[in-house]
């Protein structure tokens, strides 16, 4: 069996400021690093055998300090990337409710598609490890309502940092 410990980056300059981040690299402010290191602690007694994070820059740094004295390096994977948000990306999200979604978001179903591709994936390629898996809100639960057999709104929110664990 693969263990996955799947966790949501720490926050963000643009979580901060509720700015609709998609697929942009976005940067961690310093109470995402802090959270980071804080979870980086809590997880100290769990052996990982491998990192693994969306390529986008506000999850490979969380997983790089997260991997930090572990002597393991951090894997990127663009199908843990948050959901592509299209034209709404780079807006205040507040502003955005009750608007219908510009044709270029990406859709549920791909969302839904690209989240099964990754645990396959994680499957093929850590079959009976523990994986450290760091990725974002949106594509997180994408990736457990796949795996649940669950519709996305079954799924609660991750908060930055938070931990869930998948058994494969």
């Amino acid at each position: 069996m693969t263990k996955i410990y799947l966790t949501r980056h720490g926050e963000t300059v643009d979580n901060a400021s509720q700015t609709m981040q998609g697929q942009t690299q976005g940067q961690l402010n310093d109470t995402g690093r802090h959270q980071a290191r804080q979870l980086a602690l809590e997880l100290k007694g769990v052996e990982f055998d491998a990192v693994v994070s969306s390529d986008l820059w506000r999850a490979v740094e969380t997983a790089e300090i997260l991997a930090e004295g572990r002597g393991l390096s951090v894997v990127t994977t663009p199908l843990l990337r948050e959901r592509d948000w299209g034209d709404f990306t780079g807006r205040y999200i507040p502003s955005l409710k009750g608007l219908p979604f510009p044709d270029n978001v990406e859709t549920l179903d791909a969302l839904l598609a690209r989240a099964g591709c990754l645990l396959d994936w994680l499957r093929a390629n850590y079959a009976g490890r523990t994986v450290l898996a760091v990725g974002h809100g949106i594509i997180n639960k994408a990736i457990q309502a796949v795996h649940y057999g669950k519709k996305m709104r079954e799924v609660e929110r991750m908060t930055n940092c938070e931990v869930r664990i998948l058994d494969l």
